[in-house]
């Protein structure tokens, strides 16, 4: 929703060092418009530590549920799910500090797994366990055409829209996290699978986030 606080900008606002992105708060407004008035903020907790690569990492999924969910809704699995997300970010910078191409490596797998619950939230009801033709199980080795609104079709063809079944399985376990080394190339396939998937959603506008730092971090973005 959307919430105007008033005065907050002065230099005496209490407000003033509340609102800031990332502190947890519990917020009281008023109004029954669109746009409400924000008459409580206090913090829950401390602002989570994100700097650099995590910290914009941080932006865009801030971007992608501004861009994509309904406004005025309840979505407490998403907020969790969110929660998490920031939280691993957090624990990737503080782990890996002063290395940003280790940090860089390690919210990959985060950032993934919110993009596929983002999908399941908004509805997103995409079998990775069945071939969407034959109902058969994934077979690992076996490659599948992604087909929009129907799912992956076991098929010999080669291109952007071909995945692997190894991949289509941790698609569904989300278990990102959990890859060696020598299985980058599933995180790959989940970004490419996510960006056609939320396509729909986000429609031809660019994310600002991947404008935004893109200069900042050359080829780093999400």
């Amino acid at each position: 929703m959307t919430v105007l606080a008033k005065g907050a900008r002065a230099k005496r606002s209490a407000l003033k060092s509340l609102l800031q992105p990332f502190t947890p708060l519990l917020l009281r407004w008023s109004g029954k418009g669109d746009l409400k008035i924000l008459t409580k903020a206090e913090a829950i907790s401390l602002a989570l530590p994100l700097e650099h690569t995590a910290l914009y990492s941080a932006f865009y999924i801030n971007e992608l549920v501004c861009r994509v969910i309904e406004t005025e809704a309840p979505y407490p699995q998403l907020f969790q799910d969110y929660l998490h997300c920031l939280t691993a970010l957090a624990t990737c910078h503080i782990n890996h500090a002063g290395n940003e191409s280790a940090v860089h490596t390690s919210v990959e797998p985060f950032l993934r797994k919110f993009e596929f619950q983002l999908l399941h939230t908004l509805g997103y009801g995409v079998d990775f366990l069945h071939c969407a033709g034959s109902g058969l199980p994934i077979e690992p080795q076996m490659s599948y055409q992604y087909r929009a609104e129907q799912g992956f079709i076991a098929s010999l063809l080669k291109n952007s829209q071909t995945f692997y079944g190894d991949e289509l399985l941790i698609f569904a376990s989300l278990a990102f996290d959990k890859l060696g080394a020598e299985q980058k190339h599933i995180l790959q396939a989940a970004k490419r699978f996510t960006r056609m998937a939320l396509k729909p959603y986000l429609g031809s506008q660019p994310l600002k986030s991947r404008e935004l730092f893109q200069g900042i971090l050359p080829g780093k973005m999400k």
